[in-house]
C-alpha cells in the first residue's frame, strides 16, 4: 500500500471516528422538556399539581431508560398566573434554554400570550389550560390536553336537558377562563333547548356574589344554575347559594374539578354537579372502560410520592407528557417538524383525561363525553354519567 493510500484511509478513518464520537455524544445529550406553570400565585392549585406530576414521571421514565435511549431533562419556570410572565419564559426556553418541546401553561391567558412565540418558532406545544380558543382555530405548533370549555358547557346543558330544565341562570368569573365559559354556554344553549334568562357576573377579588345570585333566584322561570369560574370565586358562589338556601339545581363547571374544592366549599357543596375526568372517581369506573387502569395507576402513584390528594389538573401535565414522548419516538428523533406532524397524527391514546384523537383540524383529539358527569354526595364524588 502506497504511502498516499496509507494517508487516505487514516482521514477516513479519523472521519469515521469524529462522525461516532459526534453521534455518540449527540445521542447522550438530554431531551428538553420546557414547561412554564403557575406553581405559585392565585393559580397555584393549577400550576403545583401540574409540575410535581412532571417531575415525578420524568424521574420514572429516565429510571426506565429514557426516550430514544436519551434522558429527559426537564426546565420549568413558574408564571405565577402572570401573562407577561409566560410570554417571556417561553421565550427563555426557545432561545436560551432551547428546549426540544413544551408542555405547560396552566392558565388560558398564559397560554394565549405564549402562543404567538412557538408559532413563530416553530416549537411544538402542548398547552394544559382549558378555553377552546387556544386550539380554535388551529395553530400549527399549538396542542392542548385538557377538554375545552365549550365541551363542559354541552356536556353540563346535555345533562341539564335530559333533567328537563329549559331556562337556566348563569354566573360566572370575568377572567379568561371564565369568561370564554360564559360565551361558549350562550353560544351552544339553544341547541340543547335551553334559555339563559339571567346572567350575572363577578370579579376575581369579590368576596361576595350575593347580590347575583338573588339576581339569578328572582329571575322568572329558573330551572337551575351554573357558574362558570375557577379559583376562590366557584367556592364563594357556593357558600353564598347555600346561605340563600336556592332551591335549585346548581351546577359548577370542570374548573372547580378537584378536592381542593370540597375542602373549600364544606358542606355547601352537598348536591351539586359538575363534568370532570374519572379521575376523581376511578374507583367507581367499570372494569372494561379503558381508562380505568391508567386513572387508577396515576392517581396511586401521585398520592404515594406527594402524599397528597390526586387532581386533574395534574392529570393534564400526565397527558402532556406522555403525549410528548409518544411523538418523539413516533418521530424517531426531537426533530421539531417531525414530532409535531406526529402530534397530529396520535390516535386512540388512552389518558387519564380522555382517549385522544388528533387531527390536523383538531389538536385537542376529546369528544365532550370524556367529561364524566359528577355529584357531590356526603361531601365526596359521585358518579352519575
Amino acid at each position: 500500500m502506497t504511502k498516499k493510500s496509507l494517508l487516505r484511509r487514516a482521514g477516513v478513518v479519523a472521519a469515521s471516528l469524529t462522525a461516532s464520537v459526534l453521534m455518540s455524544a449527540q445521542a447522550a445529550e438530554p431531551i428538553k422538556i420546557g414547561s412554564f406553570l403557575s406553581v405559585t400565585g392565585p393559580a397555584s392549585f393549577l400550576g403545583d399539581p401540574e409540575l410535581k406530576t412532571l417531575e415525578m414521571y420524568v424521574e420514572k421514565i429516565n429510571e426506565e431508560g429514557g426516550v430514544l435511549g436519551r434522558q429527559l431533562e426537564l426546565i420549568h419556570y413558574d408564571d405565577v398566573g402572570n401573562a407577561s410572565n409566560a410570554r417571556n419564559f417561553a421565550g427563555r426556553l426557545i432561545r436560551s434554554d432551547q428546549v426540544d418541546i413544551i408542555v405547560g401553561g396552566s392558565t388560558t391567558g398564559a397560554t394565549m400570550a405564549a402562543a404567538p412565540l412557538v408559532q413563530q418558532a416553530g416549537m411544538p406545544f402542548i398547552s394544559l389550560a382549558g378555553a377552546v380558543t387556544i386550539v380554535s382555530p388551529v395553530q400549527e405548533w399549538v396542542f392542548k390536553t385538557p377538554q375545552s370549555d365549550r365541551m363542559a358547557a354541552e356536556r353540563i346543558l346535555w345533562d341539564m336537558e335530559r333533567r328537563g330544565f329549559d331556562k337556566i341562570g348563569l354566573i360566572s368569573g370575568t377572567g379568561g377562563f371564565g369568561a370564554s365559559g360564559r360565551k361558549q354556554t350562550l353560544e351552544v344553549a339553544g341547541e340543547y333547548g335551553i334559555e339563559v334568562v339571567a346572567d350575572e357576573t363577578y370579579g376575581p377579588s369579590d368576596s361576595d356574589m350575593t347580590a347575583q345570585l338573588t339576581n339569578i333566584s328572582n329571575a322568572d322561570g329558573v330551572d337551575a344554575v351554573l357558574n362558570f369560574g375557577f379559583g376562590q370565586g366557584p367556592a364563594i358562589v357556593t357558600k353564598n347559594y347555600a346561605a340563600l338556601d336556592i332551591d335549585l339545581p346548581f351546577y359548577q363547571s370542570h374548573g372547580v374539578a378537584s378536592d381542593a374544592f370540597l375542602d373549600l366549599a364544606g358542606d355547601a357543596a352537598e348536591g351539586l354537579r359538575l363534568p370532570a375526568s374519572p379521575l376523581l372517581v376511578p374507583a367507581a369506573l367499570p372494569d372494561d372502560d379503558p381508562q380505568k387502569a391508567v386513572v387508577q395507576g396515576y392517581k396511586e402513584a401521585y398520592e404515594e410520592r406527594w402524599d397528597s390528594r390526586v387532581s386533574t389538573f395534574g392529570g393534564y401535565a400526565y397527558d402532556g407528557l406522555m403525549l410528548a414522548v409518544q411523538a418523539i419516538e413516533a418521530a424517531g428523533s426531537t426533530d421539531k417538524a417531525a414530532v409535531r406532524d406526529e402530534l397530529e397524527d396520535i390516535s386512540g391514546y388512552v389518558g387519564v383525561t380522555g382517549i385522544y384523537n388528533m387531527a390536523p383540524d383538531d389538536h385537542n383529539g376529546l369528544a365532550p363525553e370524556s367529561f364524566r358527569i359528577l355529584e357531590v354526595k356526603d361531601g365526596d364524588w359521585m358518579l352519575v354519567d
